[in-house]
Parts: C-alpha cells; sequence; structure tokens
C-alpha cells in the first residue's frame, strides 16, 4: 500500500525517472538494439495518442459554457509577447551567433511555444479553474501561431518562412491536438452521457494518462541529450538557462495571478508549456541543438509540478 501511495503522489518524477532509465539502458546495452528499432515507431505512434486521450477525458469535465476569456488571460499573453521581444531584441542588438544564437534559440522556444495541452490536467489537480485553463490553452496556441512566422525569420536572414504557411501549419497542428479531442468530448458529454459519466468517474484517469505520456517524451528527451553534436559544458549551459527560465516563467505567472485570484491558474499557463511542440520547432525552423531547451524544461517543469501537487495534497491531508 506504501508503494502504491508513492507512485499516486509521485506520478510525474517516476515517469521521468522512469523514461530516463529505461533509454539508458537500451542505449548501453548493445543486445537491445534491434528490439530498440522495433519498439521506436510503436512508441512514436503512442505518445500522440496518449496525449489525445488525456484531452479528450479531461474535455469531458469542462462546463462548455463557461469556456471564456478572463483579464488574467490578457496579461499573462502581454507578458508572453514581452518576453519574446526581449530575446529577440538581445538577438538583433548583439548580433549574436553560433552558439550564443543556439542558446538563445533554445530559450526562446520555450518562451514561444504555447501553453501544455496537459495543463489544465495539473490545474485541476491543484485546485485551479478548469474552464479558464482550457481557454487560455486555445489563446495561447493562437498568440504562438502568429508569433513564429514573425519572429524566426529575423534570427536567420537566410531561412526561408512565408508567414502563411508558418501560420497554416501550427494552426493545423492545434486542430489535430486541441480541436479534435475537444469536439469528440462535446459529442460524448452531451449525446452519450452514460459513457461520459463512467469516464468522470475514474478519478485522476487523465493524469495518469499524461503520466504515461511523460514517460516517452522523457526518453525522447534522454535520446536528444545522448545525440546533441555539442560539449557538455555547452550542454549544461543549456540545461541551467532553461531551468532558471522555467522556474522564471512560473513565478512571473504565479504574480500575474495574484492580482486576480488565480495564481494556480496564472502560474501553468505562463509556466508549464507544450515542450513536445517546442521541440518541433526547433528542429523544424531553428538549428535541431536548440531542441535540448525545451528538452530540458520537460524535466524542470514537471519537477516543479511535482512539488506543486504534493504542498496541493499535503494541504488537503492536514485540513
Amino acid at each position: 500500500m506504501q508503494l502504491i501511495r508513492l507512485l499516486k503522489d509521485w506520478t510525474l518524477p517516476v515517469a521521468i525517472g522512469t523514461g530516463c532509465v529505461v533509454y539508458i539502458i537500451f542505449a548501453l546495452v548493445p543486445q537491445l538494439d534491434g528490439f530498440a528499432t522495433a519498439a521506436a515507431p510503436v512508441f512514436d505512434a503512442m505518445l500522440p495518442m496518449f496525449m489525445f486521450l488525456v484531452l479528450f477525458v479531461t474535455f469531458c469535465k469542462v462546463d462548455f459554457r463557461k469556456l471564456r476569456p478572463v483579464a488574467w488571460h490578457w496579461w499573462v499573453g502581454v507578458f508572453q509577447l514581452l518576453c519574446v521581444g526581449a530575446v529577440m531584441a538581445a538577438v538583433l542588438a548583439f548580433g549574436l551567433s553560433g552558439n550564443l544564437l543556439i542558446l538563445a534559440e533554445a530559450l526562446l522556444t520555450c518562451i514561444i511555444s504555447p501553453c501544455a495541452s496537459a495543463a489544465p490536467v495539473v490545474t485541476q489537480k491543484l485546485g485551479g479553474n478548469l474552464e479558464e485553463m482550457t481557454t487560455y490553452t486555445f489563446l495561447s496556441n493562437f498568440i504562438t501561431a502568429l508569433m513564429i512566422p514573425v519572429c524566426f525569420p529575423l534570427l536567420d536572414s537566410e531561412r526561408e518562412m512565408h508567414f502563411l504557411a508558418a501560420f497554416a501549419l501550427i494552426l493545423y497542428k492545434v486542430f489535430t491536438v486541441l480541436v479534435v479531442p475537444m469536439l469528440l468530448a462535446y459529442v460524448v458529454k452531451h449525446h452519450v452521457k452514460n459513457l461520459c459519466q463512467r469516464i468522470v468517474s475514474v478519478k485522476d484517469l487523465s493524469y495518469y494518462l499524461w503520466g504515461c505520456s511523460l514517460l516517452i517524451v522523457s526518453g525522447t528527451t534522454m535520446k536528444n541529450i545522448f545525440h546533441a553534436e555539442t560539449t557538455l559544458v555547452f550542454m549544461l549551459l543549456i540545461a541551467i538557462g532553461s531551468l532558471l527560465l522555467c522556474v522564471f516563467q512560473f513565478a512571473c505567472g504565479r504574480a500575474i495571478g495574484s492580482k486576480f485570484g488565480e495564481t494556480v491558474n496564472a502560474g501553468q499557463g505562463l509556466g508549464q508549456k507544450n515542450t513536445a511542440f517546442a521541440i518541433w520547432i526547433a528542429c523544424t525552423y531553428l538549428s535541431p541543438l536548440s531542441a535540448v531547451g525545451p528538452g530540458c524544461y520537460i524535466l524542470w517543469q514537471n519537477i516543479i509540478n511535482s512539488i506543486e501537487i504534493w504542498q496541493a495534497q499535503k494541504h488537503i491531508s492536514n485540513k
């Protein structure tokens, strides 16, 4: 029973640790190469499925009549825009290149990427407002879709990027990841009510599904780190930079939210990032090495999430 309790309380770090350890084992044991090669496409297919299920289960609990923008959404969105502007100004003003440019790109992807699709799951665990968090997730993705085609061509004048093409591609990914599970959840919630009640009745189902997806993401992160063609010192610099940025964004989000009585929501909205999306944009539009930044950010944000959840559960148990 104590082991089960431990797994429930520390689902996120256990998932992260398991994913990292499993990848390291496969990387260091040559006899497992064949199995690893065969299993890779299976895990690549499983990750979108888990994320789809996480959002579908979460949206089954949403009151769709309450999905509307509120004040903290705009303040957090504006703060994100200012942070992106600050990084872009530093890159252009100092003419950054080489490793400094890669470091700036690694941090920029962690700022410009949208709020994590799983943020409503953690917000609900922390006692926040599920509908407000869901609304901001959509708003954040739209802001990101506007910023990337404007900012990324400025980082490299030789990089060709057409605004409408990039905007449409990002919105397509948002549609498949967010809109489709929401539409399905809406149909189930209003027309297959028995199924919806069964899904909702399973406590923390979306949270544990997210833990499963995090296990796969952690393994992928370790793979990117192991295959990064750079020095250990520069890798540590990116890791430390992403850690400081992660703490900064969570702290600033909570500070903004405290002005509106929405500390939890705004903290998660600004701090918890869609790192899978960030890795994709880094590999697609920037230096692939910059993907190490959001890869490390995955670990830091989920350590913070684990601490927050532990504190929230401790507070509840002490009542």
